[in-house]
């Protein structure tokens, strides 16, 4: 496993004494162990198809969940690899035996997954495959995914020593506003090529989904369903239904009124005196 981000302890210090911080040191040292773990694991996993990672921090121990294309390989031979993983991070950040734990979960789409493209359009283009030829398969295979939008920029020396930005898109794609935010998967990657570096950039506009699995739940303002009007029952049917209720409702009462009736009787002859039998004489 890689070491090459064991070098400062300035972030194991605060992750080791969090529980004694104020909310503002808090929260920056969440930001901070975040992105330096995010770091490590695109480095470390680039190749696995990494996709993102989630942690959650309860009071007993910190859950660090890695999401990939390929899992398998993120777990290693018998999970030899995630627990090299797991205790790279837990002498980094100094956590207690067993106070860390990594656990690996598969990207259910990697088509709407823009770390995953940007990715495998980053080793495609380490192997010698053309840009627009390796970008247009990509915007392709996105699109094909059920998104609703597509947009890919390369910038960098593509051809001769002009350095040049080529934009490839396709779809509907929003980038302003709160729908901008909540709607769009953006990741950025660098591919160091012999002519030098170039920079990647792979945006996905996700599909409204009601279940929150493919994309998010909240809609988009500007779509507008509108309802089919419900029939609106005839003034003769309302009274009809009216005269209904009340021949029903009067018949259970007067069955209601004989019922009482005959129960009246029943008590009636029940608590009359009973005449002796006459003797013999």
């Amino acid at each position: 496993v890689s070491t090459t981000l064991l070098t400062t302890k300035p972030t194991a210090k605060m992750m080791k004494n969090r529980s004694k911080m104020s909310t503002k040191r808090k929260f920056v040292a969440d930001g901070v162990f975040y992105a330096e773990l995010n770091e490590l694991l695109t480095r470390e996993l680039a190749e696995d198809g990494y996709a993102g990672v989630e942690v959650r921090t309860t009071p007993h121990r910190t859950e660090i969940i890695i999401r990939a294309t390929k899992t398998q390989n993120v777990l290693g031979e018998k999970g030899q690899r995630i627990r090299e993983l797991t205790s790279v991070v837990q002498k980094r950040f100094e956590f207690a035996e067993g106070a860390v734990e990594l656990y690996a979960e598969r990207v259910q789409n990697r088509g709407l997954c823009a770390q995953a493209q940007a990715e495998s359009l980053k080793f495609k283009l380490l192997a010698g495959l053309a840009v627009r030829r390796a970008c247009y398969g990509v915007v392709r295979f996105v699109m094909e995914a059920s998104a609703k939008g597509c947009e890919v920029i390369v910038s960098g020396k593509l051809r001769g020593q002009r350095a040049k930005a080529m934009k490839f898109g396709d779809g509907y794609m929003i980038k302003t506003g709160h729908a901008g935010q909540v709607y769009t998967d953006v990741a950025v990657r660098h591919v160091a090529m012999r002519q030098g570096m170039i920079g990647i950039k792979v945006s996905i506009m996700l599909p409204h989904d009601p279940k929150g699995i493919n994309g998010p739940k909240i809609p988009l303002d500007d779509v507008v369903t509108i309802l089919e009007p419900k029939e609106e029952p005839s003034p003769e049917s309302i009274l009809q239904a009216q005269q209904a209720a009340e021949a029903a409702a009067a018949a259970a009462a007067q069955q209601a009124a004989l019922q009482q009736q005959m129960l009246a009787q029943q008590q009636a002859a029940a608590a009359a005196p009973v005449e002796p039998a006459m003797q013999a004489g």
